[in-house]
């Protein structure tokens, strides 16, 4: 979002440099590989139904139901995968297989199609911009030090239509044929409770070779994995008796029986969620003109802004626009000017571009550790991750990453409120976004805001009905993968519009907004937010520019209308 004005969006042209540097740099990782290790003996492809004969799809999984096997167009044989990406679901399709730790493996396919991809979950990928008929991919990646399986994926991309796959092959020795299941965990008990979490342990479990990690089920549903003896499962509904059970699972995959049940009542709530409500556009510094911010508040009566952006300075250390000093400049002027006119910040870590933490800090730990230093500098009651592009959002191991590092800084700041930012579709969250909502409940992130961004999204001439759209699919992703009620899922969701004209010249009005933010509150959603204070200023056939919002409208007119917003 530097040098442009979207904060994101899955436009694809807009991805290709960044996919490009990131093939450039799986390569390079692959052939340190190479000459690390000896060369890979006894290759053979190890996937199973490379080549879609089988007539089923099985052991193969594809997201949305959207993948199918056809007789036509086939690469060899007669049969090949067909993925229907649509605009919300690149119809990614995966198979996890067994593989032997420290070994560099080959991956190559065959494909057919506009933007289609083939990887390996958490590591190097590749992909066609467009082929009329089967083209070759192959990309190769060096498992890590304990690494015994791999997730290997298939998709095309957002409305390009249907992609096909056939001859996929994955090259190198099988994993491990450990077959003895750890012993059961024993002794599982509550440690704690709140209206919304319940705490537990429990003895250690054993086993031949080692117990890789702890499954957490809350009923017959897995509720986090963790890797010591102790997990908080959060996402509760309040006086609400819940049963659980643990299991032990090694690195071949072989798992326990479950531990003894235990069972809980989480503690009555005053209910719908964390109580946390915050009205809050974007403020940014570096970029469109920025307003004076007390200026801003007594013409408006907002108390709260989100200050753009925290980023990566090198090494893991955080900076304004990863070039501005933490303290001491003209953010902190800022900061000190909206906490001395009786408001508050959330600074916003992340965005669309930029060098950000959570892709380049090297674990879950050391990006913990950049939060924290900004956390500590200014007091911070709120962090706001903004996770965006194919280096963050589209990640899921950087998603993973960013999530146990928010889990860190609550456990390690008691009332601090987490946020989540990442774009939607006009019917709810993408593939992407079901799997940030999914990581972060299986991780027990605890997050408290899930805010979506619906713009630049295909919202056209309709704002207003598919902003809430969205805002509806997102209640019911949360509701399906928490078991929250409806009450408890809309005081998690936060909207962060963009006044004015979007890049895809969807125009939010003020009267928009303002119906926006009525439906917010009548719904008692957590978060208001847009982007940004910076572009709300009137100018009527200006366009799309970064100091003012394209229409016609009063200065500070959207931020007015946004301290309304009460939850």
């Amino acid at each position: 979002m530097r040098n442009s004005l979207r904060r994101s969006r899955r436009r694809i042209f807009a991805l290709l440099g960044s996919a490009a540097l990131a093939l450039a740099g799986s390569a390079a990782l692959a052939l340190a590989g190479a000459i690390a290790l000896p060369g890979t003996a006894q290759a053979a492809n190890i996937l199973s139904n490379p080549g879609f004969e089988s007539g089923s799809l099985s052991p193969w999984s594809c997201s949305g139901n959207l993948g199918s096997v056809v007789s036509s167009p086939v690469h060899g044989g007669s049969k090949a995968l067909a993925g229907a990406a649509s605009a919300s679901d690149t119809a990614q399709c995966t198979q996890t297989v067994a593989v032997q730790p420290n070994t560099t493996y080959s991956l190559s396919g065959w494909v057919r199609g506009s933007y289609v991809y083939l990887g390996v979950t958490g590591g190097a990928s590749t992909w066609t911009t467009s082929a009329s008929q089967y083209s070759r991919l192959t990309v190769s990646f060096t498992t890590g030090a304990s690494q015994t399986s791999a997730q290997i994926y298939l998709h095309g991309w957002y409305a390009q239509g249907t992609y096909y796959a056939d001859d996929i092959g994955l090259d190198g020795p099988g994993g491990s044929s450990d077959t003895q299941a750890p012993t059961a965990p024993a002794n599982l008990t509550s440690t704690g409770k709140t209206s919304s979490s319940v705490s537990l342990s429990w003895s250690a479990a054993t086993d031949n070779v080692g117990v890789a990690a702890y499954d957490v089920y809350r009923g017959s549903t897995l509720a986090t994995s963790v890797s010591g003896t102790s997990a908080t499962v959060s996402g509760l509904s309040a006086s609400t008796a819940y049963t659980f059970t643990v299991k032990a699972r090694d690195a071949a995959g072989n798992v326990s029986a479950a531990s003894n049940s235990v069972s809980v009542t989480t503690s009555a709530g005053s209910g719908g969620g964390t109580g946390f409500k915050q009205a809050a556009p974007y403020l940014y510094e570096g970029w469109g003109d920025p307003p004076n911010p007390s200026t801003v508040m007594n013409a408006t009566g907002i108390k709260n802004f989100t200050m753009a952006f925290v980023l990566d300075s090198g090494g893991c250390n955080p900076a304004w626009d990863g070039s501005r000093a933490l303290t001491g400049g003209v953010d902190q002027t800022a900061i000190n000017q909206i906490r001395a006119a009786g408001g508050d910040v959330t600074p916003s870590f992340g965005g669309w571009q930029g060098s950000k933490l959570g892709a380049n800090c090297s674990s879950a730990s050391a990006l913990a550790g950049a939060i924290q230093k900004v956390i500590s500098a200014y007091g911070l009651k709120s962090v706001d991750m903004d996770i965006e592009n194919t280096d963050e959002f589209e990640n899921e191991a950087v998603q993973a990453r960013i999530l146990t590092a928010l889990k860190t800084v609550k456990a390690n700041n008691p009332g601090l409120k987490t946020i989540v930012t990442f774009g939607t579709s006009t019917t709810g969250p993408t593939y992407y976004g079901n799997r940030l909502i999914e990581q972060a409940q299986s991780i027990g992130a605890d997050i408290d805001v899930f805010t979506i961004m619906p713009f630049d999204f295909g919202g056209g001439s309709d704002m207003y009905g598919n902003t809430v759209a969205a805002a509806e699919g997102l209640k019911t992703k949360l509701k399906s993968t928490f078991g929250w009620d409806d009450a408890t899922a809309y005081a998690h969701i936060g909207i962060s519009g963009m006044n004015g004209l979007s890049d895809q010249q969807e125009n939010t009005t003020p009267a928009i907004w303002t119906q926006i933010r009525d439906w917010g509150n009548s719904h008692h959603i957590a978060r208001l937010a847009f982007w940004a204070a910076n572009r709300d200023r009137g100018c009527a056939g200006g366009g799309v520019v970064s100091n003012c919002s394209g229409i016609s409208q009063s200065d500070w007119q959207f931020t007015s209308i946004t301290a309304g917003f009460t939850g």
